[in-house]
């Protein structure tokens, strides 16, 4: 019987790939060796997850500091990124047992008050729901990809699903998020990949388009750039700090 295709791990070893996500991958276990060990806090958790509500609205057009942020301050979508900031921890249990289920909730944590009730964590069409669960079981299926690639290309996959009416790249980078804390690489989510992105708006926009042309140059294009994004958003934590 011949082996499964991993197609992941055929996505993770094109060229400068490896290298690239090892040395994301060091940078994020070295910041947690050398300040985990002392014990993070629930107070680092909540201001990396605070840091990265801002940073996802100020990429959505919703410019606002954090610190206006936890002071009610911000738009619609800046208001609906603290909410979602504020439960998406609690999604990892649901990630585990449907996907589906949680990128739902994510959509409706992070439109409410901007999109409408009959919009929220409802795919805008049969096409979008299948394309979101074809990504899910893409996700779950065993894979020798590191972690932070499999998470990158969820992120890219949601973001140009375009399965709901709006906030689409929110949720995708909620995701990513998430999938750090599930996946074992940043269990206490202290690291800020949102502020990553944000840190390169340009980059991020057209790495995303790459991407969505669906070959291997514009796959490898997003690949590339998420690793540098991932390695800033630890740069951003507020371990670093501290």
């Amino acid at each position: 019987m011949s082996e499964t295709p991993d197609p992941l791990a055929a996505l993770a070893a094109l060229e400068g790939l490896p290298s690239a996500y090892a040395a994301a991958r060091d940078g994020i276990d070295v910041l947690l060796r050398d300040r985990g060990l002392r014990r993070t806090t629930p107070e680092d958790t909540a201001r990396s997850l605070l840091l990265g509500a801002a940073a996802t609205a100020t990429l959505e057009g919703d410019e606002v500091g954090p610190e206006d942020l936890a002071g009610g301050g911000g738009g619609a979508t800046a208001r609906g990124a603290l909410r979602l900031s504020t439960e998406l921890l609690g999604l990892v249990p649901v990630w585990s047992r449907s996907p589906i289920q949680a990128i739902a909730r994510i959509h409706v944590l992070a439109a409410g008050g901007s999109a409408g009730a009959d919009e929220l964590g409802r795919p805008v069409s049969a096409e979008a729901t299948a394309r979101l669960s074809q990504g899910a079981a893409r996700l779950a299926l065993p894979t020798e990809a590191p972690a932070l690639v499999v998470a990158a290309l969820a992120h890219a996959e949601i973001a140009n699903a375009d399965a709901f009416s709006s906030h689409n790249a929110v949720v995708a980078r909620a995701v990513e998020r998430l999938l750090l804390v599930a996946r074992g690489v940043d269990p206490a989510s202290v690291t800020v990949p949102e502020a990553g992105h944000a840190a390169e708006p340009d980059g991020y926009r057209s790495a995303l388009a790459a991407y969505a042309r669906g070959d291997t140059a514009g796959v490898h294009q997003w690949l590339s750039y998420a690793a540098q994004a991932f390695a800033r958003g630890a740069e951003a934590s507020p371990l670093v700090a501290s």
